[in-house]
């Protein structure tokens, strides 16, 4: 560390001898600031430079150009670098008062007498990059220059201060040696920021970083809240996800929860099955063209990949058949081999993503084909958030069951012990009454510990948990009058027997019977299924009519007091209520139930002998079903979207077991490598 006398404003009262001429760290500021001693003379000739650390006059006896000898040890020759210019300092005529740079030294010192303090000479020429007028006395011993000399032959320097390209001798002046001087005036003057010290320059600083705080918290949580509940379509949603994570998506362009496309008018409606008003809550307006929608593409859909073996279908399901044009949805079956099969169509489904629990679904849509020529299979259809739509391991033991009761309706087959005995040949034309594997979240589940999404009631138990189906229509054609109809249907699990759902008048409401009848199909052994058919508006299809959009939808309340009421052509055309699947006393079974849980949205078009007879030689392909709009409505006293709400949670499920929610090639529950949790009817439980 440099000697005190940088930092002390005594140093011009440090004796002789003090630490500071044994330091090797001397700098030139300090050695100005220092008393000096050095004198520092030049031949005539101007080209040497003898140093004397002894008293006397200036030595020039023996001193000629090019010498390099000197007459005394205690003095050594410099040799100026060709960058110093000797300048001729002439004594001032006057000297400012109070200026010791500026005034001579006296001619006596009161140093140690071992020492000799010496005044320059005002005829020498002092070597100088600046104007110096005098040379005060340095307060250093031989020792010290000899000790510095040691210092500079370590450090590989030359001890000829001459040599190191730089001004090294004190008299020097910088415009900075106010800095280094205590005792210098402040060149600035006075200014305001010298009174903000202690405890005021302290509450300053906290201030400043408080602001900084607030800012951030402006900007990155005030901001987006303002935003959020300034948004009036979405006002009446706080707090509420859309997807399985309760994310609401904000993304750049037009992704909210309401299309921005939707007309004002359509933001409320009455409900065609009370007149009660109804809230938009989604919409999709698809009239920005070009959207993809393979996973990642889309904040509320996703188009699969994958051959959709379940029902046999034909084609394979590719992202490339979606898209959007003209204002509508398009989705093309076509003649396209991929993957070992001969046609490519398109399915898209807001799993995940998109979900609502109650309230009305509409979607404005042309069907595909022509109206009297039967086989293709287009659909708009709801299922469950616990079970995806193509990934049969997802839905094994969960489709289509709507189920909150324990008893041998959550077994296998419907069956225990071998009751009831019509379960045997219960089924459609003879066969057993159901082939299901058993509901895989019951309630009678048992165990602290199953794995079970929940929730539990009071007493413990668990609430079972369900995927159940309720499709908006299934166009197909009669085969009696040739007329396009649509098939609108809710599926339910367990069975009645003989899949005799009840479909008396106490139960069902046919609106206009010129136009909708029960359909012929009421189940087999995967699936019960209440459905009714409705004549469709025949001009509303892709060929051989006009191309119009024909409005379909259900609106329905979930429980055991609940009902669905299916719209065709912008008409009621039937509804049910929830004694329609009321106990049955020969299946041995419970009440089913209307759907409870967060349903999402699927849409598709499809090729399959399992819906009916294809009539090949009739189809023309590229078949297109275009979709105008998908809107969902809420009464604005009880709205509830998102696919992960409050009493059903299926987020945190979905996550534990996402393979069997991500791969499609995984058939059951089995394969995917999950296992049941326990039943209290025939497992042993842990508590």
């Amino acid at each position: 560390m440099p000697s005190d006398s940088h930092f002390n404003p005594d140093y011009r009262s440090k004796p002789h001898g003090s630490d500071i001429t044994s330091s090797p760290f001397i700098n030139r500021r300090s050695l100005r600031m220092q008393p000096s001693r050095l004198r520092e003379v030049m031949t005539a000739d101007g080209n040497d430079v003898a140093v004397s650390h002894e008293s006397g006059s200036p030595r020039s006896s023996g001193w000629r150009s090019g010498s390099t000898s000197t007459s005394s040890s205690d003095s050594h020759l410099f040799r100026p670098s060709k960058a110093y210019k000797p300048i001729d300092h002439s004594p001032p005529s006057s000297s400012p008062a109070g200026s010791r740079r500026n005034s001579p030294p006296s001619s006596s010192s009161s140093h140690s007498p071992r020492v000799a303090s010496l005044a320059p000479s005002w005829n020498s020429r002092v070597l100088l990059l600046g104007d110096a007028p005098s040379l005060p006395s340095l307060p250093y011993s031989q020792s010290f220059f000899s000790h510095m000399t040691k210092e500079f032959d370590e450090l590989k320097m030359s001890s000829n201060p001459s040599d190191w390209n730089i001004n090294a001798f004190p008299a020097h002046a910088e415009n900075d040696d106010g800095l280094h001087n205590p005792d210098a005036p402040d060149p600035y003057g006075f200014a305001w920021w010298d009174c903000v010290s202690g405890p005021l320059s302290e509450l300053l600083d906290l201030g400043v970083a408080a602001c900084i705080i607030i800012a951030l918290l402006l900007l990155f949580i005030g901001y987006p809240v303002l935003t959020y509940f300034r948004n009036p379509t979405w006002l009446g949603f706080a707090g509420r996800g859309i997807n399985g994570t309760g994310q609401v998506p904000s993304m750049p362009g037009n992704f909210g929860l309401i299309d921005k496309d939707t007309p004002k008018e359509a933001y409320t409606i009455t409900s065609k099955y009370d007149g009660s008003e109804l809230q938009l809550v989604f919409s999709d307006e698809f009239n920005v063209d070009g959207r993809s929608f393979y996973p990642g593409d889309d904040p509320f859909w996703e188009a699969v990949d994958l051959h959709y073996w379940e029902t046999n279908n034909l084609e394979w399901y590719s992202p490339d058949a979606l898209t959007t044009s003209g204002g509508s949805l398009l989705i093309t079956l076509s003649e396209t081999p991929t993957h070992n099969l001969d046609y490519q169509s398109g399915m898209i489904q807001s799993w995940n993503k998109f979900c609502f629990t109650g309230g009305y679904i509409e979607a404005s849509v042309s069907l595909p084909g022509t109206a009297s020529v039967g086989g293709l299979w287009p659909a708009i259809w709801t299922m469950g958030n616990l079970g995806r739509a193509g990934y049969g391991a997802s839905l094994d033991g969960m489709w289509p069951y709507t189920y909150n009761s324990c008893d041998l309706g959550t077994l296998p087959n419907q069956t225990y012990n071998g009751q009831p005995e019509l379960a045997a040949t219960g089924g459609s034309k003879g066969k057993p009454l159901s082939y299901l594997p058993g509901q895989r979240l019951s309630a009678c589940t048992c165990g602290d510990d199953a794995d079970h999404p929940g929730p539990r009631n009071k007493d413990g138990t668990y609430v079972g948990r369900n995927v159940p189906e309720i499709d908006i229509f299934e166009a197909q054609t009669s085969k009696e009058t040739g007329l396009g109809q649509v098939s609108q249907s809710a599926q339910f699990a367990p069975f009645d027997m003989y899949y005799d759902w009840n479909n008396g008048t106490d139960a069902v409401t046919i609106y206009d019977m010129s136009l909708t009848s029960q359909n012929a199909f009421s189940g087999n052994t995967y699936q019960e299924a209440a459905s009714v058919v409705t004549t469709t508006d025949q001009n509303c299809y892709q060929n051989g009519g006009t191309g119009c959009y024909s409005v379909y939808g259900f609106e329905y309340k979930g429980g055991d007091n609940g009902y669905i009421s299916w719209v065709s052509n912008d008409q009621l055309a039937w509804t049910m209520n929830s004694n329609a699947i009321q106990g049955n006393t020969e299946s041995m079974i419970g009440q089913r139930l209307i759907s409870q849980e967060p349903m999402y949205m699927i849409l598709n078009l499809g090729l399959s002998k399992n819906f009916g007879t294809i009539n090949f030689d009739l189809l023309t392909f590229p078949a297109v079903m275009a979709v105008d709009y998908v809107r969902v409505y809420q009464d604005k006293n009880n709205m509830n979207i998102g696919c992960d709400p409050d009493g059903f949670p299926t987020s945190n499920y979905i996550e534990k077991h996402v393979d069997a929610y991500m791969n499609a090639n995984l058939t059951t529950w089995a394969q995917y490598g999950g296992t049941n949790p326990p039943n209290n009817l025939v497992d042993q439980c842990s508590s």
